[in-house]
């Protein structure tokens, strides 16, 4: 599904190495989390999966292709593929519920019978089905995170990044959300979650890669957060 083979990330003019011979497989299904200290390579192991960065050295291969130096359109390609989820939700505050999730369809050029159909299926899937005219400053911190599950998963991608989903939120909500991303998973949905949360990795007992200061120290099937 996702391999690193050797990737360095060097940011100029400074010339800090923020990831250093990185080497590593996630493979299709998988639910991986990444863990690490601020400053430790996270958020930019995250951006070069989605093609937002470019290795300095190495490759990377979505479905064994190499995306490491290709071009916008196949970077825009293979964004379609890949839901995202960030901790400040990016939500669209002049739209509703409903408005939110349908604009992430129209973006992709889909119908509006098929608008009309999926946003409804997806709402309810994530239990937002009765807020569809509220707008998101109506919603509570919880609500608004699983409103941006339901952007990340409405059309269809084969892999879902959550860079700290739960960072603004309470433990309750936190759960709700990490829940989601469970469920999703055993539908067959591949999922990379970035989190500072020692709690939820130690319960989740899945997939755990450990970064510090750029290098690769820990990966571990059942991993625990140790850092």
């Amino acid at each position: 599904m996702i391999k690193f083979d050797n990737i360095t990330k060097i940011y100029q003019p400074s010339g800090a190495i923020v990831l250093q011979n990185i080497s590593l497989e996630i493979k299709n299904g998988e639910f991986v989390s990444i863990v690490g200290k601020s400053g430790a390579g996270k958020t930019t192991l995250l951006k070069l999966i989605l093609g937002i960065e470019a290795p300095t050295s190495g490759e990377i291969y979505f479905n064994e292709k190499n995306i490491a130096h290709t071009t916008p359109v196949k970077i825009q390609e293979l964004r379609r593929r890949i839901g995202t989820v960030y901790q400040d939700y990016k939500l669209l505050s002049n739209k509703t519920v409903y408005e939110n999730v349908a604009y992430i369809m129209a973006v992709e050029g889909k119908e509006d019978k098929e608008i009309a159909i999926e946003v409804p299926n997806i709402l309810e899937a994530i239990g937002l089905h009765e807020m569809t005219g509220k707008f998101p400053r109506e919603l509570s911190g919880g609500e608004q995170q699983r409103l941006a599950v339901a952007r990340a998963l409405v059309n269809n991608p084969e892999v879902i990044i959550a860079d700290e989903p739960t960072g603004n939120l309470d433990p309750y909500n936190s759960y709700e959300v990490i829940s989601l991303l469970e469920k999703m998973n055993k539908l067959g949905k591949t999922i990379i979650l970035a989190t500072h949360d020692r709690e939820i990795i130690n319960k989740l007992g899945k997939r755990v890669i450990t970064l510090d200061n750029g290098k690769l120290i820990r990966d571990e099937e059942n991993g625990n957060f140790i850092i």
